[in-house]
């Protein structure tokens, strides 16, 4: 297999307005551009992975950010812009997308050549995905136009930690 691409927290918890985490406008606007990465992906062959945040009620993540993502939840749900994609969704409660989930386990049956992170928070949840890909050897890029954050210093900060410190490629999709 080419390619893995890891759609990190692409919810309605974090891309509708309304819900505690929601991103913002910044946010919505990677939409068209992780869109036009999948349907590239696709024609490839490529294997989508939705990664969504899918939190126990009294997950003691709500000690540092609101209540967000409860399971069973609208919340959860991939955003309708990216739902007609076909993927697997593989549930995550932590920053990374690897602890205490089967991403690991399904990677290993993918071998895939390298694997390609967007979504959000590009500071957090990406980060530490892309930190614990490279951490497994995967080839990694991360395109910069199909990720996005709550604060821009910390955007740019991760974006720079992720090429220099971690080894990941950054990529642009392009486009609008």
């Amino acid at each position: 297999m080419a390619t893995v691409v890891l759609i990190i927290d692409m919810t309605k918890g974090f891309f509708e307005e309304g819900y505690p985490l929601y991103c913002g406008d910044r946010a919505r606007q990677i939409i068209p551009n992780v869109q036009r990465l999948l349907e590239q992906e696709l024609t490839w062959g490529s294997q989508i992975l939705f990664l969504n945040d899918h939190h126990d009620p009294d997950d003691l993540e709500f000690k540092m950010f609101p209540p967000h993502c409860v399971a069973g939840t609208p919340e959860t749900e991939v955003i309708p812009e990216l739902a007609k994609y076909p993927g697997e969704i593989i549930p995550k409660k932590r920053f990374s997308a690897f602890y205490g989930t089967t991403l690991g386990e399904r990677l290993s049956q993918l071998k895939p050549e390298k694997v390609i992170v967007c979504g959000v928070c590009t500071d957090i949840c990406v980060c530490h995905t892309v930190c614990d890909a490279r951490d497994r050897d995967y080839r990694v890029e991360v395109p910069v136009d199909c990720v996005a954050s709550f604060d821009d210093t910390a955007h740019n900060f991760a974006l720079g930690h992720m090429e220099n410190v971690l080894g990941a490629k950054l990529t642009s999709v392009g486009g609008d």
